[in-house]
């Protein structure tokens, strides 16, 4: 279940960028510091019938994107990707989820960092999992977090 307070963002989230849009991920739950989604392996599948990498990659690089949504103050700050390595465990022939949880006090460090000094990178490690709750791949990812400029339209807010 998507919070009442999120739903709004995670339709802009998904919204903002075709190619994830084309993907048909969805977002099965989202609250404070805390997700699932699912990419679904139906038109996600490459030449040889098994999920395509770019749409597992998908999966891993826009976590830290919906972290930051239900993490930090989306007023003040938007984030980036700097970085993401991404290992393949196993074929993937079935819809696969990930999972991921923020503790508060590592929201609080790192909003605070991006305070002080403009901006703040946050490392994430994620497993994306099939069906049989089996790891298909590991995704390990840099992301920042930097202060929204005066001159910038804030990427959250329709308009």
């Amino acid at each position: 279940m998507i919070e009442e307070k999120y739903k709004q963002l995670v339709e802009i989230a998904l919204a903002s960028v075709e190619g994830i849009k084309r993907t048909g991920v969805q977002v099965l739950e989202l609250r404070d510091r805390y997700l699932k989604t699912l990419m679904p392996l139906k038109g996600n599948t490459n030449h040889v019938g098994i999920m395509y990498a770019g749409s597992l990659f998908t999966i891993g690089e826009l976590t830290g994107g919906l972290v930051h949504l239900n993490s930090f103050d989306i007023s003040k700050f938007f984030p980036i990707v700097k970085e993401i390595n991404i290992r393949f465990v196993r074929p993937v022939l079935t819809d696969v989820t990930l999972e991921f949880e923020m503790p508060a006090e590592e929201a609080a460090r790192i909003q605070a960092e991006a305070e002080a000094k403009g901006k703040a990178d946050y490392a994430l490690d994620l497993e994306i999992k099939d069906a049989q709750d089996q790891i298909a791949a590991t995704v390990h990812g840099l992301w920042q977090i930097r202060k929204i400029p005066e001159n910038m339209a804030n990427p959250f807010q329709k308009g």
